[in-house]
């Protein structure tokens, strides 16, 4: 089991995320006009100051320029910076996620020696996987113990043209980081070849057009879909085998991968109660503070037995993503714990962050105060990306002992991990 004792490293590493929430983001992030906004642009600004402090590239590894950092002290730091805003947080996870994938994994030495420099120079450079069509219809249910086909495969295609450089037609949706991300790793079919290939596109690449997503709201982070038209890249993008390699499978999917927004999630709902507890302290009603009243503090205690529960269960997903021996030795359940970490904190997050709301009584959903804000970022979470029921009968599938076909050579089995 994972060490308790957290490393002189993790906490010199949380306690200065911490204290860059509280003085850089926090201010900016819980203005009043911020929070009264349909839409909440993306704090460009402070993304750079996370990037110049190491969280851009937390979990590249040393040799390559990077913090190194682990999965647990990953979902730490998401954790950590999803207390000041979700969306810094999302961002950075994701950029931070690939850079580990795709530099220290994935890429060839000479595909590292070309695009490895300019992503460790530029503060403002993003990653992104581009692996969803968008007429794909893999949110809207499962076919319990039955193999799934949905949306019709993989749609977007890639040619070889005269001397060699692949041509990209296709679109693909539901790409997150895409609006300020300068690298995609991008899924496509290629005829003739019976699996998929993965293409790094960049994003002034002739032929692509990047659009935004806004005002729909599903998701943490910005997003947004790829155009693509005559899309040319050079013939050294190719990552891996053509036609063996695929971004669907993997850690991620099979729900053993790392839990990053689950301890996104959990840090909204520590942003709840903390701004409920400092409330209950000040707040005097019948001649005593809130907080030593019996509802009050039965109900702030309620909260916080939650969210020690689901960061016990996210930290328990994470660890096991950093050493997946320890199912083989016996040491943790073979189950997939990702997809619990998703289905348990999801819940308890969305009614602990309620539960804070309620500690300000009618104050906890005016516009101009931060609780409407975390109340609604939580059920962002709970309905964001495969909903709570169908994570259910994919571990229900587990229990039974059913394994779902694969349904491409798993070249990139490390995703999500």
């Amino acid at each position: 089991m994972y060490n308790l004792h957290l490393s002189a490293e993790q906490l010199e590493i949380r306690d200065t995320v911490r204290d860059f929430v509280t003085q850089e983001v926090k201010p900016i992030a819980l203005k009043p006009d911020r929070l009264e906004a349909f839409e909440r642009p993306l704090l460009v600004d402070i993304l750079d100051m996370a990037s110049q402090i190491g969280l851009r590239t937390l979990a590249l590894s040393e040799n390559n320029g990077g913090v190194g950092a682990d999965g647990l002290t990953s979902c730490i730091v998401t954790e950590e910076l999803a207390v000041g805003d979700p969306d810094i947080a999302a961002t950075l996870a994701e950029t931070s996620r690939l850079g580990h994938l795709l530099f220290d994994r994935w890429m060839t030495s000479e595909q590292r020696e070309r695009l490895l420099p300019p992503f460790l120079s530029d503060d403002r450079y993003h990653l992104a996987v581009a692996n969803h069509e968008p007429d794909a219809d893999d949110m809207l249910g499962v076919n319990y113990h039955r193999s799934s086909e949905t949306g019709g495969g993989v749609k977007a295609a890639a040619v070889r043209a005269v001397g060699g450089d692949w041509v990209i037609n296709g679109a693909k949706d539901c790409v997150a980081n895409a609006p300020i991300a300068k690298l995609f790793a991008v899924e496509v079919a290629t005829p003739g070849k019976p699996g998929t290939s993965v293409l790094l596109v960049p994003h002034d690449a002739p032929g692509l057009t990047v659009r935004a997503h806004r005002g729909r709201v599903w998701r943490h982070g910005p997003c947004g879909e790829l155009l693509f038209k005559d899309c040319r890249v050079p013939a050294g993008n190719l990552l891996g085998q053509e036609g063996q390699n695929s971004l669907a499978g993997g850690a991620e999917a099979d729900g053993r991968g790392l839990p990053l927004l689950q301890a996104l999630n959990i840090g909204i709902g520590r942003a709840a109660y903390e701004a409920a507890l400092d409330y209950a302290q000040l707040r005097v009603q019948g001649g005593r503070r809130i907080v030593e009243h019996q509802a009050i503090g039965t109900k702030l205690a309620e909260v916080a037995i939650k969210l020690e529960a689901a960061r016990a269960i996210v930290w328990q997903a994470a660890w096991a993503s950093d050493h997946p021996d320890a199912v083989a030795d016996r040491s943790l359940p073979d189950l997939p714990l990702q997809t619990i970490a998703k289905v348990f904190t999801s819940d308890m997050v969305f009614a602990a962050t309620k539960d804070a709301a309620e500690v300000f009584g009618a104050m906890g959903v005016m516009r101009d105060m931060p609780l409407q804000k975390y109340v609604h970022d939580a059920r962002v979470c709970l309905h964001s990306g495969t909903g709570n029921a169908e994570a259910k009968l994919r571990l229900a599938e587990v229990l039974a002992g059913y394994r779902r076909p694969a349904a491409a050579p798993q070249y990139m089995a490390a995703a999500g991990a």
